[in-house]
């Protein structure tokens, strides 16, 4: 990563299990590379945000640990 901080493997493990403030601090976590890419033309798009986001959420719900 950019900055070198990572999100802690506690913290992705309660994300995949659904906890809602763990999937907010990857959220958090993502949140400036998200805004990033929500510019559309040279423009920030808010329904691009949305959508970026909802696409993190489903792959939080649908990863796997291989145990």
């Amino acid at each position: 990563m950019r900055n070198g901080k990572m999100i802690p493997f506690e913290v992705v493990e309660k994300a995949v299990t659904g906890e809602q403030e763990a999937i907010n601090a990857v959220l958090y976590h993502y949140r400036g590379y998200i805004k990033y890419r929500s510019v559309f033309q040279g423009y920030f798009n808010a329904d691009i945000q949305d959508r970026l986001e909802a696409q993190l959420i489903k792959a939080i719900l649908q990863f796997h640990f291989d145990r």
